[in-house]
């Protein structure tokens, strides 16, 4: 019986590989935390904290961020994340009322921390490719009070002009591009990682044609490749793409996931209603460090999505590692436990 559960949920996860909706023009990141005072320059206690933000894109109208927590007026926020980027420039769009300064890896890039009607304010950032520090500050004067932040890729080459081959070689003139195999699915997941049970973020389809920013084949099977799907950057399966140029002039790059090895605790803890193994990330195609036996209470640190719960990530005797969410009791109330 548990042996045709399994199954059952592996062909749900494969069947995951097509989904509807269309991946979105604009980025928003993943796994914001956001910081809340109830003061307009970001002095005094803080009086609430929200973890796992999907992004920064709220309008509270005359209402509380945290509703009993967090005033109505003159109050402000400090959003932080480190968000994976592949070398290029981006366009950066924030919309906010009232103030609101943003820094990236440090660098102060708007400074509007004055009060305001709601205004845009857009600029251009070039990043390398890798992990960036983010950091967004907001304060709320009186009335309405909203603040959003979004980015993509404006640069016209997934390769800089001149990079060399990952192994040496002559220097690049030209990227690398993907289309999906339409014979075989009608459309292919966009995911946060390199991994089955990454989460979901969007979709990319036939008849499209998507820059590669950069492959991973941590899984072991099939390489994967990050593609920029009309700005919003995701990791798809190369099992079902087909690739036009030589895969060498991209770079081998990780994700989110390389560092989630030693995450804060969050508060939140489950318990298996089986022995569940213990793997690398979230994919059974990645090493099994361990097991978690039936019924033991372990730290919940992250989770993956797909619908509901997919993968999450606990730790166990010391080891922090991902099990199969479908086979864990876990709580109603996951606000404090990150999604990647």
């Amino acid at each position: 019986m548990r042996q045709s559960r399994i199954i059952i949920w592996m062909l749900l996860g494969l069947m995951l590989l097509v989904v509807l909706p269309t991946a979105s023009a604009q980025e928003f990141g993943t796994n914001w935390t956001a910081t809340f005072f109830n003061t307009p320059d970001l002095s005094g206690p803080v009086v609430a904290t929200q973890v796992g933000l999907p992004g920064i894109n709220f309008n509270w109208g005359t209402g509380s961020p945290v509703p009993g927590a967090v005033n109505v007026d003159e109050f402000s926020a400090r959003f932080t994340s480190t968000q994976q980027f592949a070398d290029g420039t981006y366009e950066f769009i924030v919309t906010s009322d009232d103030g609101v300064r943003m820094f990236i890896d440090g660098v102060l890039v708007i400074d509007e921390f004055v009060p305001r009607p709601l205004t845009t304010n857009t600029f251009s950032f070039a990043l390398t490719a890798g992990s960036h520090s983010l950091t967004v500050e907001y304060f709320e004067n009186i009335d309405e009070a909203s603040v959003s932040v979004q980015w993509f890729l404006s640069g016209t080459g997934t390769v800089p002009e001149g990079a060399v081959p990952v192994g040496g070689g002559e220097p690049v003139q030209a990227g690398l591009t993907a289309q999906v195999d339409g014979a075989r699915v009608s459309g292919l997941a966009l995911r946060t990682g390199p991994y089955l049970g990454a989460t979901i973020i969007g979709v990319v389809t036939p008849g499209n044609t998507y820059n590669v920013l950069a492959r991973n084949n941590d899984e072991g099977v099939f390489t994967w490749y990050l593609l920029d799907a009309g700005g919003r950057q995701g990791w798809s399966s190369g099992r079902f793409l087909q690739l036009t140029g030589d895969e060498n002039i991209v770079p081998e790059q990780g994700s989110v996931f390389d560092t989630l090895d030693n995450p804060p605790d969050t508060g939140v803890t489950v318990r298996p209603r089986a022995v569940m193994n213990l793997r690398r990330r979230p994919s059974v195609r990645t090493q099994r460090i361990g097991s978690v036996p039936w019924g033991a209470t372990v730290p919940l640190l992250g989770r993956t999505v797909q619908g509901g719960n997919f993968w999450l990530l606990v730790r166990y005797e010391g080891q922090v590692g991902w099990i199969f969410a479908p086979f864990v009791d876990v709580p109603r109330n996951l606000d404090a436990v990150p999604v990647y």
